[in-house]
């Protein structure tokens, strides 16, 4: 029996990448699911797997970037 392909888009628990971070997302218990949820007053995101702006496909980590399509992208 050959498995079943996986429809990721209905399973991702946020549009945003697992690896996108944030002061306000230390506090949250659930996968944010607007930008609201990541940004607190100001506006500093960084990447969890290179500790700092830039991700590791060398371009910046934000919110409107960081989402399914970029080639570092991780589901929740």
């Amino acid at each position: 029996m050959e498995p079943q392909p996986r429809d990721t888009a209905a399973l991702d628990l946020s549009p945003f990448c697992k690896a996108l971070s944030s002061k306000k997302l230390t506090f949250r218990l659930t996968p944010p699911q607007t930008e609201a949820d990541i940004l607190d007053a100001s506006c500093h995101t960084w990447c969890r797997r290179t500790h700092h702006a830039i991700g590791p496909d060398g371009e910046v980590v934000s919110v409107e970037d960081c989402r399914r399509g970029r080639s570092c992208f991780e589901p929740f």
